[in-house]
This record gives structure tokens, sequence and C-alpha cells, in this order.
């Protein structure tokens, strides 16, 4: 199973990962924020700061939306 590690904000919409598997880079979430109404809050990039690691571990924020580790872990790697 797919986990993050560890998630540090970048610049912009981007985030630098870790995961259980060894692989680790920067993703850029931008599209999502547009994609889901959920995400819309995140455009303000000090909201999109405010993300964490929830119990799954899955990042999240506050306003609700969530990021499977799975897809993280697709973006990154193809």
């Amino acid at each position: 199973m797919i986990e993050v590690l560890e998630a540090t904000y970048q610049e912009e919409y981007k985030v630098w990962l870790k995961f259980n598997s060894g692989e680790s880079g920067i993703v850029d979430l931008e599209d999502l924020l547009h994609k889901y109404k959920a995400a819309a809050s995140l455009v303000d990039k000090n909201e999109f700061k405010k993300f964490y690691l929830d119990g799954w571990p899955t990042l999240a924020w506050p306003c609700g939306f969530d990021v499977a580790p799975e897809s993280l872990y697709e973006r990154l790697t193809g």
C-alpha cells in the first residue's frame, strides 16, 4: 500500500512528497483546484499551504478537500 511519509510546500501549487516506496519528488496540483468545487478555496495560496497528512495518510486541507496517496503517486511516477 502506497503511503505519503512527508509533504512540504514548494511554490505555487506544488508539493514535494516522499512515499514509503522510496520515491520522492514534486507534484503540481493546480489542475485539481479548478476541476473540483471542493478545492475552490485552495486557489488562494495561503489556503493551499495549509495542507497536512491525515490518518490514512492522505494529503488533506481544512476545507475538506483531499488527494489520495495512490493518486499522488501516479502523478509523480506517471
